[in-house]
């Protein structure tokens, strides 16, 4: 279509800059200046581009929008209101308030149509890879012949403050290396960030930057409308490289003191700037939120238009399925994660027993989980041979196969901080569960993307080995003290530290089919001895997050462990003669503090029995679990550099320091009585 005329085009752009303007305003809080200069551009992509349906946000042959910048939330809302969404005016007015649906940066889940959770910039630019990764993924499988799924686009805008962050600059590059033809960036190039000029820190070639990394570079002035339709529909012709539309936009478009200055970033217009604007702008100064009727009309035959474009999609879908019965079974079987009931027992069945380390225990639970499930795939950080997170048999994603897209394997490259965010949007996607693996210490690369997938509640599973001092020579540099407790404190993010093979296919089984957000397991590199757990253990007790691995039915003393720490303190146990011990494996912190305070205080009863916590790190998380008459065996201290078992000598993890350390600690708490 040709999009609106010129007048009618000006009266919309401007009801989205006041709709921006009038919210900030509202909220006294907020930032007005970005979508007062992405008014146009925004609107071009979603009205003569964007596939969508307004009464399905999840219709999953959408192309995906990210509002990287997303300051520049009331963009979004406008647009989102505009086009029929379920989002009221009322909504808008809303803006910035406590349990509101037009929070302050967008997030996932509170608002329909938004396609991920934004504001820490970079985050959107990084996810969006994902997202297009997923859709050649999906297209490789299942959808070459036309009709079929896949073929939809991820569209962003992105800001100057997402190129200066590095996760940026890594994900712009596996972009350009996969070849993501289905990505296109349109980069807000306003000159302004919030400390001034962007001359002040940043004067590096934008445009060289991407071509360099293999990404197709348009430039389109301000205002230009039809070059800017040219330059998407040119981005829509380039199938083999990712886009990057340089536009130049005037931040704080049409305030007469405050466009082009970084005061319009996060400056509310006030008094009578507001007015000046309005009046600059040719529009009415009350009421405030004004939707004209010419503006609503247009954008409802445009809702409807984007219907009927969804049901003519459908169709086509329809009769690809009826073309390709086989894969239109194996799409619906990945779309709704579908598993064996017995998925447990199918994981942990031959891994009882086996003395191996937890990273070669996963790699085993892996490879039978992705025969059972098509829709795993994800890869490593350069280092998965030591991750053990190679689908055997599986071809890797990227240049040189037959079908670039076709595989399940990933080589992210050194890139653990977009390695994390793109496993995020191929989850988002909605199509795959995938996992993404390096060693633990980089965890703190990943934190950031991380915590997305909890704050979000994506299904990323994160795949972290050397888990601990007995990483060995590396030394402290690579050896995690702190990191298990610094991902036990994000909320919504379950923690998994396995003592054996056991609990390690256990902790797969529940990521694959019971969890409903992120998980992370912590494997170990040396090898650990299979457990021998008491009659009547069944490996659903695993899924309680604790159990007990020794008993003693009224113990002087509980050894609380977990991972490679569980089988020091059973050897522990049996050199404390002459007393009760009961052993607890506690494989995830976060599962055992679900469970009923009763089932949980007769396990771990430290109100009326010591607890010692035994864990190869600072083990802080573990506090709350010993009382006041126990205490944490950990670490308090950085590592060193010296075989695994030397370390485990000077640290004090073996049985004997642990047992001594123990019958102090019960002489200090008798003492104390």
């Amino acid at each position: 279509m040709s999009g609106p005329n010129s007048e009618l085009r000006a009266q919309i752009e401007n009801t989205i800059r006041f709709l921006a303007v009038d919210a900030v305003v509202a909220a006294n809080s907020g930032h007005q200046g970005a979508p007062m200069g992405l008014a146009g551009p925004a609107f071009e992509i979603w009205d003569r581009h964007l596939r969508f349906d307004p009464s399905d946000p999840a219709w999953p042959l959408r192309d995906r929008f990210v509002l990287s910048a997303g300051h520049a939330s009331m963009l979004l809302y406008s647009l989102l209101h505009l086009y029929g969404y379920d989002l009221s005016l009322d909504d808008i007015r809303d803006f910035r308030q406590l349990g509101s649906r037009t929070p302050g940066h967008p997030e996932y889940g509170d608002t329909p149509g938004v396609e991920v959770t934004t504001g820490p910039l970079g985050q959107g630019f990084a996810h969006g890879v994902g997202m297009a990764l997923a859709g050649r993924m999906t297209r490789a499988r299942y959808g070459a012949d036309p009709g079929g799924p896949g073929h939809h686009r991820v569209y962003s805008i992105v800001s100057d403050g997402d190129l200066m962050e590095g996760v940026s600059y890594e994900a712009a590059s596996l972009a350009g290396h996969l070849g993501l033809g289905n990505l296109v960036y349109l980069y807000d190039d306003n000159h302004v960030t919030i400390d001034g000029s962007t001359d002040v820190s940043f004067r590096e070639d934008v445009a060289r930057r991407f071509e360099a990394a293999r990404w197709q570079v348009l430039r389109v002035e301000e205002g230009d409308v039809d070059g800017l339709h040219k330059a998407l529909d040119e981005s829509k012709a380039e199938s083999e490289r990712p886009s990057l539309l340089i536009c130049r936009t005037t931040i704080g478009f049409g305030s007469p003191k405050l466009a082009g200055t970084s005061a319009a970033h996060g400056a509310s217009l006030v008094g009578d700037e507001v007015e000046a604007t309005k009046r600059n702008l040719d529009w009415p100064l009350e009421p405030a939120f004004l939707v004209p009727e010419p503006v609503r009309a247009y954008f409802g035959e445009r809702g409807a238009a984007k219907r009927a474009e969804r049901e003519a999609a459908d169709t086509a879908l329809d009769d690809w399925r009826s073309a390709n019965p086989q894969r239109a079974a194996e799409w619906d079987q990945c779309r709704c994660k579908a598993l064996p009931d017995d998925l447990l027992e199918q994981l942990t069945e031959g891994m009882d027993g086996v003395k191996a380390a937890t990273r070669q225990h996963s790699g085993a639970a892996l490879n039978k989980l992705a025969a059972l499930a098509p829709f795993l795939v994800g890869g490593s950080a350069d280092l998965a041979g030591s991750n053990n997170t190679v689908i055997k048999g599986a071809e890797y994603i990227g240049p040189g196969q037959d079908d670039p897209f076709a595989g399940r394997n990933i080589h992210f490259g050194v890139r653990e901080h977009a390695m994390a965010a793109i496993t995020n949007g191929l989850a988002l996607d909605g199509t795959f569960l995938p996992y993404a693996g390096t060693f633990l210490i980089f965890s703190d690369y990943m934190r950031p993307a991380i915590r997305l997938a909890a704050l979000m509640g994506v299904r990323s599973v994160f795949v972290l080995t050397h888990d601990s001092i007995f990483v060995g020579e590396d030394g402290p540099t690579h050896q995690p003290i702190e990191q298990v407790d610094s991902l036990r404190a994000i909320p919504g993010l379950k923690v998994f530290r396995p003592a054996d093979g056991v609990e390690t296919a256990a902790a797969w089984a529940w990521l694959a089919q019971e969890a409903d957000g992120p998980g992370v397991l912590a494997l170990t590199r040396q090898t650990t001895p299979p457990l021998e757990r008491p009659a009547g253990f069944q490996a659903r007790d695993v899924l309680r997050g604790a159990y007990t691995v020794r008993e003693a039915a009224q113990p002087d003393v509980v050894l609380l462990a977990t991972g490679s720490e569980v089988g020091v303190a059973c050897e522990a146990a049996e050199l404390l003669e002459g007393l009760a011990v009961r052993v607890v494996s506690l494989p995830c912190l976060e599962l055992f503090e679900a469970q009923p305070e009763d089932w949980r205080r007769e396990l771990v009863p430290s109100r009326q029995v010591p607890v010692v916590a035994v864990e190869a790190g600072r083990g802080m998380t573990l506090r709350g679990l010993v009382g006041d008459r126990g205490r944490v065996y950990g670490i308090d201290r950085f590592g060193a550099s010296a075989p695994a078992g030397t370390l485990a000598q000077e640290f004090g993890f073996q049985a004997e320091p642990l047992a001594a350390a123990v019958r102090a600690h019960l002489d200090k708490v008798a003492g104390e009585a």
